[in-house]
């Protein structure tokens, strides 16, 4: 999820708190879980700090080791013990049980999203991503904003006001996965095109009624396309190109950390008059017309690396990320 949400779910595990007695009417513990829940809702996203060593050290490794199960054991005991050092009186049991919740929950939500995590580190460096969930769910969202107002006014104890919120957010969890998958069957019927060997992939948008299609073809290509109000249109068709400079790029680091990370990465390559540009692309991701999500590689003549970028941009920005003195053929 993103940071907001996070947010609002470590308040929300805090109101949560409530229902254990030795927690409730006690305003010191309170406030340490309070602390402990905000900080474990946070803490596996503290790998964002990798960004200051460059987009591909970031893209590589965010949502990875620090979303693994030793991790998050990790991230729970240090939170605890440094909270016990200021909350003394406050039964360590209780704090880390409600800390480790806060940490296991963010990576939990954090698995239904799009962009996936590494949760099963060391056993796998598989990413996990169940694509049912968006990272910004308006739902989730608004739903913890206004129990915590609730709160805020006192129209009821937090007791209530969060049992209630979390039964509803698990439902709603439980009607997200059956929908999902009762949507993709529903894609495979409507798709007149579908062939043996064909697999259908459904990502969601903020929008309940509207999600992105990929189709990835037994022939390697990919169709991609959008399920609006249960009905799929198809808007393009990906081929990857094979290309003596499409394998040489995937030694580069930018590019190979772009192809660690995505599944669903298609190169185009383009001649240039001193050599060739390479792009890889995630399908998973269509923007206005764009694959914003890339990463691109200037060689020359020889197939010896330029320049290079790996991340989040727009045509009209890449050129300034890269050098604009290329002349395309």
């Amino acid at each position: 999820m993103d940071t907001g949400t996070h947010l609002l779910i470590g308040v929300g595990l805090a109101g949560l708190a409530h229902l254990d007695p030795v927690i409730a009417g006690n305003t010191t513990a309170a406030v340490a879980i309070m602390l402990g829940t905000v900080l474990g809702s946070q803490a596996p996203d503290a790998d964002g700090l990798l960004r200051f060593r460059g987009n591909a050290v970031y893209i590589k490794n965010h949502r990875g080791t620090s979303h693994s199960f030793p991790a998050l054991i990790l991230w729970s005991l240090i939170i605890t013990s440094v909270i016990s050092l200021f909350f003394p009186s406050v039964p360590w049991l209780h704090l880390g049980a409600w800390v480790a919740g806060a940490v296991f929950f963010h990576v939990f939500t954090d698995l239904f999203n799009t962009y996936g995590t590494q949760a099963a580190k060391p056993i796998t460096d598989k990413w996990i991503a169940w694509n049912i969930i968006h990272i910004f769910d308006p739902f989730i969202f608004f739903s913890h904003l206004l129990a915590i107002c609730l709160w805020a006014l006192h129209v009821a104890a937090p007791q209530v006001i969060f049992l209630t919120l979390y039964i509803m957010i698990a439902l709603y969890y439980v009607w997200r996965t059956i929908h999902h998958y009762l949507l993709e069957q529903h894609t495979k019927l409507q798709d007149t095109d579908f062939h043996v060997g064909d697999r259908i992939y459904l990502f969601p948008t903020v929008k309940m009624s509207i999600w992105n299609v990929v189709k990835r073809r037994y022939d390697g290509t990919f169709v991609v396309g959008e399920l609006k109000n249960n009905k799929l249109h198809w808007i393009d068709r990906v081929a990857c190109q094979h290309h003596p400079a499409v394998e040489i790029s995937k030694a580069h680091p930018d590019v190979k950390a772009f192809l660690y990370f995505s599944s669903f990465a298609c190169a185009e390559v383009r001649e240039l008059d001193n050599g060739y540009e390479v792009r890889w692309a995630d399908v998973r991701y269509r923007h206005r017309k764009q694959y914003p999500f890339i990463a691109v590689l200037r060689m020359d003549e020889h197939y010896q690396p330029q320049h290079s970028y790996v991340g989040w941009v727009s045509d009209s920005r890449l050129e300034k990320k890269l050098h604009p003195d290329i002349i395309y053929k």
